[in-house]
């Protein structure tokens, strides 16, 4: 009686408690070390002056080695195509720096002590930002300034955040 009560629920196949064929393989997985190294986002916590050069993880400086971008270009999430330039620094012992072009970014990101800025590299030296502030949550942004080109990068014009 009890293996017909398993079987109508689906238990008692051999399957498991994932439902997916359960125990263990007779293969191992393979080594971390032989596994490709994909850094595709991180996140830098401000701690310091959010508008001095800011230091990137030291792995995906790493993940860039033999690439290394003289610039990035940042995008806001959630605040329209345009691309803030932004010069890049190596140190030679394998750390990456924002430097010019950050200042610029962060004071019309709002990004102040105690934000999280999470980043996500899309390739082409192209990396999407979302700020979220010192409770964890997101800050929001739109900006009506379609103007991709970022030359003007002296003349900062903020996102708005919405009320």
């Amino acid at each position: 009686m009890a293996s017909t009560s398993r079987t109508r629920t689906g238990r008692g196949r051999g399957r498991g408690r994932g439902g997916r064929g359960g125990g263990s393989s007779s293969l191992p997985p393979p080594p971390l070390s032989t596994l490709p190294l994909i850094i595709e986002e991180f996140f830098i916590v401000i701690y310091e002056d959010p508008l001095v050069k800011k230091a990137l993880p030291k792995k995906f400086a790493d993940y860039l080695d033999g690439q290394e971008p003289a610039k990035v270009y940042l995008r806001a999430a959630d605040c329209g195509p345009r691309l803030w330039t932004v010069e890049v620094l190596f140190d030679g012992q394998g750390r990456m720096y924002l430097d010019k072009g950050w200042e610029n970014f962060a004071i019309a990101h709002g990004v102040d002590f105690g934000c999280y800025v999470h980043f996500k590299y899309e390739g082409d030296d192209v990396l999407t930002v979302k700020v979220f502030d010192g409770t964890m949550c997101r800050k929001y942004y739109y900006s009506d300034d379609e103007d991709t080109d970022d030359e003007s990068d002296n003349d900062v014009k903020p996102c708005i955040h919405p009320l």
